[in-house]
């Protein structure tokens, strides 16, 4: 990275214009080269920023006069945020931009949302913000690297109070470009879906199993934006194959839990065609938070405690056999390879003989409902073994190597050959 980066800084310079100079003055003062886009609609900033309105408005084809001209302020800042993706994507593709500062309240966080997630994985994005990790903002539209600040006390004007949260949200940003290791092309990427290895144990063996045959194993942990953030890069390309073998978060999902990853669980991989080998780990139970009284449908339930923040109840056979159908019918409409692993012996270790959710008799009922509901072009494999016994992972990487060897996953480059992953063309 450069030593001056270069920043792009986004704000409604009519209405923000103090705070916007400020952050911009500490940032150069780091060493970083400031870019201030100004998506402000009606208003005339005291400065001219590098990036006027009218152009944001351009990029969106349309003009501040007609956005003025619509008399509701939802859809003018819709259109500015679609002017605002295409200059920064733009920007970042003549190698004009290494991070993205944003600031607003909720109308400016609506539009910096966008800004970021026109953004590859690897560039460092801040957006400072009235509404930081509030219920407000939806899971979905954050970036798989977002980071938000709390603007405290940042409704109307400088103080003290918001000079430090500024000052350190420019340090950081200027930081992360100086410190990033953006996501290169090289070893063909594999996703992992687990939880702890204290609930799911099987990626200790198969991450460096993985790696000793030529792949970036990158495991994500199934508490719902980690959900988010695989299918989100799924959609980028960035994966060869998946082995999804945690569907806690579609199974939260289907019951109301807060721990989910919203609707699209478990769907890129089959729609775009990466080859995915899927078990259901940890998926007969349903997550919950600690802190929180317990909802009265969950009272009297198996229960296990994981930590002061999540909790799991057990999932009736009736919530157990329509996730089974879910994961049946999602799973059918894949384009690429598909392989189900039943473990005959278990799904997480809390269901192991002893524990909280040791269950066989529903275990059985559960795995003869995903069977039923399995589905060409589905391969199903029903191991006598726990999904954490390390037969379980020799056999997913059985599959998986014999897919590579019939080209149904791409083979690692040979030594100094660069590739870029699924559906990306070679470099």
């Amino acid at each position: 990275m450069r030593d001056a980066p270069a920043l792009l800084l986004v704000g409604t310079a009519d209405t923000k214009a103090e705070e916007l100079a400020y952050l911009r003055r500490t940032a150069e003062a780091q060493g970083a080269r400031v870019a201030l886009m100004d998506v402000g609609v009606l208003g005339t900033p005291p400065y001219a920023p590098e990036i006027g309105n009218a152009e944001v408005a351009a990029a969106a084809g349309t003009t501040l006069a007609a956005l003025a001209a619509l008399g509701d302020e939802n859809a003018a800042m819709a259109a500015m945020a679609c002017g605002a993706a295409a200059i920064a994507r733009d920007r970042h593709a003549r190698r004009e931009l290494d991070g993205l500062i944003a600031l607003g309240g909720t109308m400016g966080t609506d539009l910096a949302l966008d800004v970021a997630a026109a953004l590859p994985l690897g560039v460092p994005k801040v957006i400072v913000t009235t509404v930081a990790s509030s219920h407000l903002i939806p899971p979905e539209r954050l970036a798989p690297d977002l980071m938000m600040v709390l603007w405290a006390g940042g409704l109307y004007g400088l103080n003290d109070v918001c000079r430090a949260t500024l000052s350190q949200a420019a340090g950081a940003v200027v930081g992360a470009c100086r410190a990033v290791q953006p996501p290169r092309a090289g070893r063909p990427r594999v996703a992992i879906t687990s939880l702890g290895k204290s609930c799911l144990a099987y990626m200790v063996r198969l991450a460096p199993a993985l790696a000793s045959r030529g792949y970036e194993p990158v495991v994500f942990h199934s508490t719902g934006m980690g959900g988010r953030a695989l299918e989100a890069l799924l959609e980028q390309g960035q994966f060869a194959a998946v082995f999804d073998f945690c569907q806690a978060e579609l199974a939260n999902w289907m019951q109301g839990s807060v721990v989910h990853a919203g609707p699209d669980r478990l769907r890129a991989a089959g729609r775009l065609g990466v080859p995915q080998i899927v078990a259901p780990g940890a998926s007969d139970m349903i997550d919950v938070q600690t802190w929180a009284t317990l909802p009265p449908r969950f009272q009297g339930r198996a229960y296990h405690a994981h930590n002061r923040l999540i909790a799991s109840v057990a999932a009736t056979d009736d919530e157990k056999r329509a996730l089974a159908a879910e994961i049946g019918a999602r799973l059918a409409q894949a384009s690429g390879p598909v392989a189900l692993l039943l473990p005959k012996r278990g799904i997480h270790a809390w269901d192991r003989e002893g524990e909280p959710m040791h269950d066989p008799a529903g275990h059985a009922a559960f795995m003869q409902a995903l069977r039923e509901h399995a589905r060409p072009p589905v391969e199903l494999h029903e191991p006598d073994l726990h999904i954490n016994d390390e037969g379980f992972v020799d056999l997913a990487l059985a599959i998986f190597d014999r897919w590579v060897a019939e080209g149904a996953v791409a083979a690692p480059p040979p030594p100094g050959v660069q590739v870029r992953t699924h559906g990306l063309a070679k470099t």
